[in-house]
């Protein structure tokens, strides 16, 4: 087993994209280890993704694209930033509320981020915020959408550990906006220091004008979550809903999306679908190597014999699952580690709903930590700065965000409150 791994890192040496480097050493695998037939990689691959649950995450993608199309993204930066542009530091706490309220609409970080980063990027620098400063908030604000609901994570993890997608959604919620407290707070001592300046308090008549411009939007998260709630909607359908949604808004409402911008915004939103699906497929026989070697057992077997509590556990997936992230796209290391650690789990009496929101979140916060970070690329494309004016600029944010971690790993109620009272467990 060790050789499938040292295949996979060399392929991932010689910058082979991730997909490639696991269904390379997967096949090799195959090929030329046990009596396994061949056929069996596109067996994995293709049945791997045949799954309903999946498919709303091309519809979730669709809306994020939507939603930075049509002039949804600059109404909900106005709402932010008359709610709190007054603080020191305006105009990074307007980009951490802003991506708050995009969460509940896209699940997506990477959309989050390129939406809000395209208007508050430009917006910051012209006040006086240094370039790698606000693509670092950006960055780390992005971290938030795949938390709070919907959430594209969530979705393909409850597919991979057979959890309730419903109560995952709920369950992110809280963190979520933990997260964005704990950024605003190290944002305001940053700003103090820096001496980064505030907007003017926006008056009574300005907030009511900027909420009624929000209402519309905000009816987003609400179709969403109401409908997969109230159970008059599945996640998938919801997704579809939500949309469908986007587009009314953009097309006939504010009429900033043109017929001539559907093919391009459906052009991206399939790319966008394809390589999430690529990695999935791709990690698929790679994961099911890993189980036919016994893993798993093997793994619960270390952990018996170490004598972890489930505190101790905890802190070595976390330290685990951090390095990683560091190395590669999080969405590789659900699919490999997930089915690997669910015996495991199931011994340390680890419920899978709260270790869901624990694994995204740690997974987020690899998307913006270098060498390999999704939305760090995106951020870093958009300011026009290289990776190490952003790296000496986000560790700040990656702290806040590990003291957020480890709150919600040791405070399980942070995660699990919501999802009790309203979708109890049966």
């Amino acid at each position: 087993m060790l050789w499938l791994f040292v295949i996979m890192l060399i392929l991932f040496a010689l910058s082979a994209p991730i997909a490639w480097s696991m269904a390379i050493a997967a096949t090799v695998y195959m090929a030329f280890g046990p009596q396994i037939p061949l056929q069996g990689m596109v067996q994995r691959m293709i049945g791997g993704i045949d799954t309903f649950p999946l498919l709303a995450i091309p519809f979730f993608i669709l809306a994020g694209n939507l939603m930075n199309t049509g002039g949804i993204t600059d109404r909900l930066v106005q709402l932010a930033r008359v709610l709190v542009g007054h603080i020191r530091g305006g105009l990074a706490h307007v980009v951490v509320v802003t991506n708050m309220i995009m969460a509940g609409m896209s699940g997506s970080g990477v959309a989050d981020a390129a939406g809000s980063g395209t208007v508050l990027i430009p917006a910051m620098k012209k006040v006086g915020y240094g370039v790698p400063f606000s693509a670092s908030i950006v960055a780390a604000a992005g971290t938030i959408g795949p938390i709070i609901p919907p959430s594209i994570p969530f979705v393909i993890y409850g597919s991979i550990a057979s959890a309730s997608i419903g109560r995952l959604l709920l369950a992110g919620a809280v963190p979520g906006v933990l997260m964005g407290i704990v950024l605003m707070i190290f944002i305001y001592f940053l700003a103090k220091r820096r001496n980064y300046p505030s907007e003017k308090r926006a008056t009574r008549r300005e907030v009511s004008s900027a909420l009624l411009r929000a209402i519309p939007p905000l009816g987003m998260p609400a179709i969403i979550l109401g409908g997969i709630i109230g159970g008059v909607m599945t996640p998938t359908e919801a997704a579809a809903a939500g949309a469908a949604y986007a587009f009314i808004l953009g097309y006939f409402v504010y009429r900033e999306i043109s017929l001539s911008q559907i093919p391009g915004i459906i052009t991206e939103s399939v790319v966008g679908t394809s390589s999430i699906v690529i990695i999935m497929s791709a990690a698929q026989p790679f994961s099911w190597v890993l189980t036919y070697e016994l893993a798993p057992q093997k793994i619960l077997a270390l952990v018996e014999n170490a004598h972890l509590v489930q505190w101790q556990l905890y802190l070595l997936i976390n330290v685990a699952l951090l390095i990683l992230g560091c190395f590669m796209e999080g969405l590789a290391v659900m699919i490999m580690a997930v089915p690997v650690m669910l015996p495991l789990l199931g011994h340390a009496g680890i419920d899978l709903v709260h270790f869901g929101v624990v694994f995204v979140l740690n997974i987020m916060i690899g998307t913006i930590t270098p060498p390999v970070g999704t939305i760090m690329y995106v951020v870093c494309a958009l300011a026009r700065i290289s990776i190490g004016e952003f790296a000496r600029e986000v560790w700040p944010f990656v702290i806040a965000l590990v003291i957020a971690l480890f709150l919600v790993t040791y405070i399980p109620g942070l995660a699990m409150w919501l999802p009790n009272l309203v979708l109890p467990a049966r």
